[in-house]
């Protein structure tokens, strides 16, 4: 995941290839919550792993509910029974609606029948959520609920300590066109006290959303519990209904995060040697309302097909088509449509969205704002949004996207960087999409392609012990760009040689194997086919085979070719002595850092007692000078900054004001100095 203040995507150019869904949000808390109200214990397999299931999954240990992760990945939940042990709790539920609305109801119900008292609250935006609805419904029941701060609004205390009787002869009414999750939430519960009678639940006015209902529906009866529909009206619960274990229940991908792959096949241009992208996880059987969004993107001139568990989807008319849709039965998914329309031709207006404007924000506002950014024009109304996109390329704009913490906000927008005008786009907050996909942009970035020119390097260069490795990982860290630390790659080839058995004086296999040598930077160490060998590569011994592999041409071309490779989406951080001069000439941003060679002695000095070994300065700073030496004055790439490198010497800064000053360099270079 990216946990970085912003993400900038570089224009991109085609897609093609897999990718696998994470679990279904809606799915994923709906079976977690079942799973804990039931008789038995439940195997619950593809589970969504989620800020969204994170809370109910803390919610639900603190209500007394064991949870156990078996070895396969399996997550095995100890039903409740419908008698949680805890009577008392506070509940944070962040802005996780899925756990809010639900828990509200079953708690509700829980505490007026067997007495307890239970609080629930979220982050600030939670609490503007409106929830009023759901509150009438269970007061109508008899059920105490006080709202602590907002008549209306969370935070919520759900009981008094005492027992109540329950209202469950006259049918329950709640409103159906403010959020499904409301139905939902009192579907969910209502099995819990219609042992001795029926209950009746009739809707107010239109239901939206009824998709998410019929994902209820279907779950319900995977738990025991059959519901009678009437023509979406009235809902019936039996009675005598119990909640039991069907045994193991597997989370279907999100249909929802479906959207954006379907919307990148029928955006993109099909990647050389791929047939479009593939989306494992859902199909066209899905019980998700939100695989309808395959119907709308169709309709734009998408071409997909599709099997029980997987689409493939690539582009048909281009550019898309307009549409005029109602996206009542898509309302998640049709947020994509938003992003689809800057490609269309002509206007597209979705419609019959006014759930949009209770959501994780105000989403109509949001996809306005952001569309304009972009230089759509956009009109909204209140249940409604029309979006015109640029003439042509010309008009086209950079765009820092704000996300509003909003996490299907910052991946529709990911999918502007397809834009006509090559264009790179600012995701601020990218980690918001933590709550349904925490994988997303490594996903997107795993099957899209961009031209090497069009994705960013910074080059940082400079003698031994200036430094230039810990500012490369920050800055690589802070931009959430690929790491190249050149310098490791003749160790790490003689290590790899090593583990291999291959001989250091067999030039051709040494060179075999440095070009495809599996290295990888993170987290300041080096990793060798995931291995850890940041502390190996030091060694002396190390160093001497280094020096030996570091003769032969073939070794050289071949990692010259594996240094070019990690030149990556989203971008690229490289270190070493001729990162800007020789391997990436063409770089945005060259640094070229040092600092004295007293100063460079002394901080190796404290480096090597930090970590046991002993050191003498003054032969450190003897052999710093012979070394820069040598370095600058060989007749092979000699160290030397590039013409127009950006000189920085650090001798009287520490790492982060490097690299602050490195970053504000950067800033100046990209399209959004403003931000």
């Amino acid at each position: 995941m990216f946990a970085i203040s912003f993400l900038d995507i570089p224009p991109l150019a085609s897609a093609g290839g897999t990718v696998r869904l994470p679990g279904s949000k809606s799915i994923s808390n709906r079976v977690l919550l079942l799973a804990a109200l039931s008789k038995g214990h439940t195997d619950v397999t593809d589970l969504l792993d989620s800020d969204d299931t994170r809370v109910m999954l803390e919610a639900l240990a603190q209500l007394g509910c064991r949870i156990e992760r078996q070895p396969d990945g399996v997550l095995r939940v100890h039903g409740l029974g419908g008698h949680p042990p805890v009577k008392r709790a506070q509940l944070f539920l962040g802005n996780a609606g899925t756990a809010m609305r639900p828990l509200t109801a079953s708690l509700a119900l829980l505490a007026a029948r067997h007495g307890g008292s239970f609080e629930l609250s979220g982050i600030a935006r939670m609490h503007e959520r409106p929830i009023g609805d759901l509150v009438d419904a269970l007061r109508q029941l008899g059920c105490p609920v006080d709202c602590l701060d907002n008549e209306g609004y969370p935070p919520l205390r759900l009981g008094d300590g005492r027992a109540h009787s329950l209202r469950l002869d006259q049918a329950i009414r709640v409103r159906g066109d403010v959020s499904s999750q409301f139905l939902t939430a009192l579907l969910l519960a209502l099995p819990l006290v219609a042992q001795e009678r029926e209950v009746v639940i009739e809707v107010v006015g239109e239901l939206i959303s009824r998709p998410y209902i019929e994902i209820t529906l279907n779950l319900l009866a995977r738990f025991g519990v059959t519901v009678r529909n009437d023509a979406w009206q009235r809902f019936v619960i039996p009675a005598g209904s119990n909640y039991c274990s069907p045994g193991t229940i597997a989370v279907e991908g999100d249909a929802s995060s479906a959207s954006y792959f379907i919307a990148l096949g029928a955006i993109a241009p099909a990647t050389a040697g791929t047939d479009g992208i593939t989306i494992e996880g859902v199909g066209l059987a899905s019980i998700q309302g939100d695989i309808r969004f395959v119907e709308a993107a169709r309709l734009m001139g998408a071409q997909i097909s599709g099997e029980a568990n997987r689409l493939h989807v690539r582009r048909g008319a281009w550019p898309l088509r307009a549409i005029d849709l109602d996206c009542n039965h898509i309302p998640d998914a049709a947020m994509t449509l938003a992003v689809m329309a800057l490609y269309a031709e002509g206007t597209t207006t979705l419609r019959n969205i006014a759930s949009w404007r209770v959501k994780e924000t105000d989403r109509i506002a949001a996809m306005a704002i952001e569309c304009r950014k972009l230089g759509a024009t956009v009109e909204e109304g209140a249940d409604f949004i029309r979006i015109t996109p640029p003439a042509d390329a010309r008009h086209w704009r950079a765009a820092a996207i704000h996300t509003y913490d909003d996490h299907r906000v910052a991946m529709c927008f990911s999918l502007a960087a397809f834009n006509p005008a090559g264009l790179p786009v600012r995701i601020e907050d990218p980690k918001c999409v933590a709550k349904t996909f925490p994988d997303y942009f490594e996903t997107l970035f795993g099957v899209c392609m961009a031209p090497a020119a069009d994705i960013p390097v910074i080059c940082i260069d400079g003698p031994t012990a200036s430094g230039k490795g810990t500012l490369a990982s920050e800055l690589a860290q802070r931009l959430g760009y690929q790491l190249l630390d050149s310098g490791a790659l003749y160790r790490a080839t003689a290590l790899a040689a090593q583990d291999a058995g291959v001989s250091l004086d067999d030039e051709p296999a040494l060179a075999r194997l440095a070009a495809q040598l599996p290295l990888a930077f993170r987290d300041h160490g080096v990793f060798l086919g995931g291995r850890d060998i940041t502390d190996p590569l030091r060694l002396e011994s190390t160093g001497g085979m280094a020096s030996k592999v570091s003769q032969y041409p073939a070794v050289r071309s071949a990692l010259y070719a594996l240094q070019l490779s990690f030149r990556r989406l989203p971008g690229l951080v490289a270190d070493g002595r001729d990162m800007g001069t020789v391997i990436f000439p063409d770089a945005a941003l060259k640094v070229f850092l040092t600092a004295s060679a007293e100063q460079r002695a002394s901080r190796r000095h404290k480096q090597l007692i930090s970590k046991g070994f002993a050191a003498n300065i003054d032969s450190l700073l003897a052999d710093l000078k012979a070394r820069d030496q040598r370095d600058s004055s060989r007749l092979h790439a000699p160290l030397k900054p590039a013409e127009d490198a950006l000189q920085l010497d650090n001798s009287g800064m520490d790492i982060e004001e490097s690299v602050q000053r490195v970053l504000r360099w950067w800033q100046e270079k990209t399209a959004f100095p403003g931000n």
